[in-house]
């Protein structure tokens, strides 16, 4: 038997402040809220004390943001999937942002380590006018430790509901996927940074966006594996291509930092987690 663990996250806005409210079951939790940016935007925490994921665990996450409000979202640490002797280990976080909401959902790394059967579940539904800043980096096996991704697969998916689907499967023996040219290429970080919205976004607000990504891209040590499109009105990506981490998060971070204020006129410090 897994281990199975939920929570729902809340926020709203109540006398100019945004504020967050959570129920849980199992090792799942939200530390204290926090506004180093002011009042405007609440951060918080997401912690999961086991520190990893088996086969026939589940991780369930609900985020819901209302109509003003403003949350951000981070973990301490890297998920981790480890080995399985045979059924999948699931994370499924689903996020609602009512119109006019925000959010940020900025995890650290997922790490899949050699062996594992991962399904990892990002569902939007974001209502018009509402947006949502986040990213998505998975980092196969440990190279640097001796202990490539050799066996295993992972199934990842993003949506953002009724526009945008992206949905593949990673297979540690499938060579072409992991190792040709029109695959990983041997890179074994595969990082996208994206901002979904609710509505279709102005044309120059877009154009903006990828104008300011690919400018800080080119002047990027991964210039040669990183790119930013458009897939649908709605959604700005970036998608990068990486040996380790560090790089790719690197990268993404800038971008992050360069375009919050082109979405929101906010300019701030990363999360207080981030620095350690």
């Amino acid at each position: 038997m897994g281990w199975h663990a939920a929570l729902r996250l809340d926020y709203s806005r109540e006398q100019g402040r945004s504020v967050a409210r959570f129920v849980h079951d199992g090792p799942l939790r939200i530390l204290q809220s926090m506004w180093p940016e002011g009042d405007a935007i609440c951060h918080n925490v997401l912690v999961h004390p086991p520190g990893g994921l088996v086969g026939g665990d589940t991780l369930q996450v609900r985020v819901s943001a209302g109509e003003g409000s403003h949350g951000l979202v981070t973990t301490p640490g890297a998920s981790r999937f480890y080995r399985s002797e045979g059924d999948t280990a699931l994370q499924d976080v689903q996020i609602r942002l009512d119109a006019g909401a925000r959010l940020e959902w900025l995890p650290l790394e997922a790490l899949y380590y050699s062996g594992c059967r991962a399904h990892n579940r990002l569902l939007m539904d974001l209502a018009p006018g509402a947006e949502l800043l986040g990213w998505d980096v998975a980092a196969f096996g440990l190279p640097q430790a001796g202990a490539p991704f050799v066996r295993g697969s992972v199934l990842q998916h993003i949506e953002l509901a009724g526009h945008w689907l992206e949905r593949g499967r990673v297979a540690a023996d499938d060579v072409r996927l992991m190792d040709g040219a029109l695959g990983l290429a041997g890179h074994r970080c595969l990082a996208s940074l994206f901002i979904a919205c609710g509505s279709e976004l102005p044309r120059a607000r877009r154009d903006a966006l990828l104008d300011t990504a690919r400018a800080i891209i080119e002047g990027n040590e991964l210039a040669s594996t990183a790119g930013a499109t458009s897939p649908h009105p709605n959604v700005v990506a970036v998608r990068v291509l990486a040996p380790l981490v560090e790089p790719a998060f690197a990268l993404l971070k800038a971008i992050r930092q360069a375009w919050r204020p082109i979405l929101w006129s906010t300019e701030g410090p990363d999360p207080r987690g981030w620095a350690i």
